[in-house]
């Protein structure tokens, strides 16, 4: 976490790069997420932060990589390491300029377990994203499930995937690892599922953790896209990822891990679908739920 910037949103009040300060993060990743405190009064706290030019997704910056961002305040404001993340749901109201934000968090209410937050994406007074999330400690139950991971062909440990750039792929395609595990193809146009399926993981090597989560939640090729015959613009209008299985410690977690996503739409109406999503770790523990309303957008509309 970097302190107030001055002049410079990169740099601390000091004057000395986030990236050089100590502690401070290491991987593209996590500098492009950074967010810094800027004025707190009661329960709510205002952070500032750097959307970078690099992670657009066609008509913007991509939606995971601003929900990281979002979640990486949240998680500041809530300020306990026994609190994780259970549910993020994010509407996104417009697309941010690469440059500066200006995220507002609230702490809504502050239970024994559970802590109910909201924020507040603003650029240039303009909302960009507006955000409810639940933080709690484990609560006892019964371990019960259901959900198998699909039996695919293990990640390759070489960590090469297929060059979504040269395929035309958005801007922020740079920075993921992707190796596909779905039946069929995109762009067939014939009767296949509209599932997309593949091991997925940052370029840059870094333990999987719930910011990379929120990312790779909207990460996967669109799912109707194995209907389609043509690319689309895809903007998402609102985001949920429920966080799952417990996660490695950053210390024991293997950087270099890939986790198999898997997304599925059954409908296209008005130009709006939904898509479902599913996260396993590489030993088969569901991490994370997500669910999608998005826009299909032909080329010959835009």
């Amino acid at each position: 976490m970097a302190e107030s910037p001055s002049d410079d949103a990169s740099a601390d009040s000091s004057g000395t790069s986030v990236a050089d300060a100590p502690g401070a993060p290491t991987t593209k990743f996590d500098r492009d997420t950074a967010v810094w405190r800027e004025a707190q009064s009661g329960t709510g706290t205002v952070f500032g932060a750097e959307v970078a030019p690099d992670w657009r997704a066609g008509r913007g910056p991509h939606g995971g990589y601003l929900a990281a961002m979002l979640l990486r305040a949240l998680l500041d404001a809530v300020a306990d390491t026994d609190r994780a993340p259970r549910s993020l749901t994010i509407h996104y109201a417009r697309a941010p300029e690469p440059g500066p934000v200006r995220i507002s968090t609230a702490i809504e209410r502050h239970g024994r377990s559970l802590s109910t937050l909201s924020a507040r994406m603003q650029q240039d007074g303009e909302l960009i994203a507006i955000v409810l999330a639940a933080f709690s400690r484990p609560w006892g139950g019964p371990e019960i499930s259901d959900v198998q991971m699909p039996d695919v062909e293990p990640a390759d440990a070489s960590r090469e995937g297929i060059k979504l750039i040269e395929r035309g792929g958005p801007e922020f395609a740079h920075h993921i690892v992707l190796q596909p595990r779905m039946e069929g193809s995109v762009f067939a146009e014939g009767e296949q599922p509209m599932q997309i399926r593949g091991w997925i993981g940052l370029a840059e090597p870094r333990p999987i953790d719930a910011l990379s989560l929120a990312f790779f939640s909207d990460a996967l090729i669109p799912a109707p896209y194995m209907r389609m015959s043509e690319p689309a613009a895809v903007p998402t209008v609102d985001l949920t990822v429920h966080f799952r299985g417990r996660l490695r410690p950053a210390a024991d977690a293997d950087p270099h891990e890939l986790c198999l996503a898997q997304t599925t739409t059954e409908l296209i109406h008005d130009g709006f679908f939904i898509e479902d999503g599913l996260i396993w770790a590489a030993d088969g523990t569901l991490l994370a739920h997500s669910r999608q309303l998005a826009i299909v957008i032909p080329s010959s509309s835009r």
